[in-house]
């Protein structure tokens, strides 16, 4: 029997290199998004649905039948309506409406390092809702990368634009921070492997090189032939940026 894997965002980064592994390996595919008429890259392989958050009954029906949630829903900054706190409600929602509507496996991805304790919203908000996620009685498997980096990636590609178009980069803290990014395709790799494998596990998701972040940006600035001046910031800052 072929089973049916609901992944959030399979038109989205990381998402869609999951989603294609996904396909390949002959799993049926919905996925759930904000934008369900977009183009749909996959054609009639993959189905799409909206999140239909303010309708639990509605996205328990879109659950109903499958086997594993792959959940990479969140948002990367807050705008509007689109804050930190609504991400977490909405991704209760969610697991709530998977567990009613009979799924057996969540595969969430996280963050490294989350804690109740950090003063920036979203970790405390990736803390929050690992817990969510082990406390929903289901099978679960917490992936937590720090960068993912690939193609289409926003953090990478960002700090690229940055050190193009101004001579001092800010960066939140001491910089001696580590980070192992792990290639989108890695990611999407580990994503499926977890969807096979149905024992609880909370796994670092990182690649086999660790830089600081102040090594991170000097790095990508060499390869773009550039000089920058790091400046370090304090960490209020990125705080009052995304709480």
């Amino acid at each position: 029997m072929v089973e049916t894997i609901t992944i959030t965002g399979a038109f989205s980064y990381t998402g869609k290199y999951a989603t294609r592994l996904l396909v390949e390996r002959g799993y049926r595919v919905r996925t759930l998004t904000n934008h369900p008429r977009r183009e749909n890259p996959f054609g009639d392989r993959v189905e799409a649905f909206p999140y239909n958050f303010g309708h639990p009954d509605l996205l328990r029906e879109t659950l109903r039948g499958t086997s594993t949630l792959i959940n990479t829903y969140w948002v990367r900054f807050p705008h509007g309506g689109s804050t930190f706190a609504a991400a977490v409600a909405n991704t209760k929602t969610l697991i709530a409406a998977a567990r009613d509507a009979g799924v057996k496996r969540i595969v969430h991805v996280s963050i490294a390092n989350p804690s109740d304790e950090s003063p920036l919203a979203y970790y405390r908000g990736k803390a929050q809702l690992e817990k969510a996620v082990r406390d929903s009685g289901l099978s679960c498997a917490i992936l937590r990368p720090t960068v993912i980096f690939g193609p289409e990636d926003i953090l990478i590609n960002n700090i690229a634009w940055f050190i193009r178009h101004f001579p001092v980069f800010g960066i939140p803290g001491d910089g001696r921070y580590g980070v192992r990014p792990i290639h989108v395709e890695d990611m999407a790799r580990l994503i499926v492997e977890n969807v096979e494998d149905p024992k609880n596990t909370a796994v670092d998701a990182v690649g086999p090189e660790t830089y600081t972040f102040d090594e991170l940006v000097r790095l990508i600035a060499g390869k773009m032939g550039r000089s920058v001046k790091l400046i370090h910031v304090p960490a209020i800052v990125a705080y009052l940026a995304t709480s």
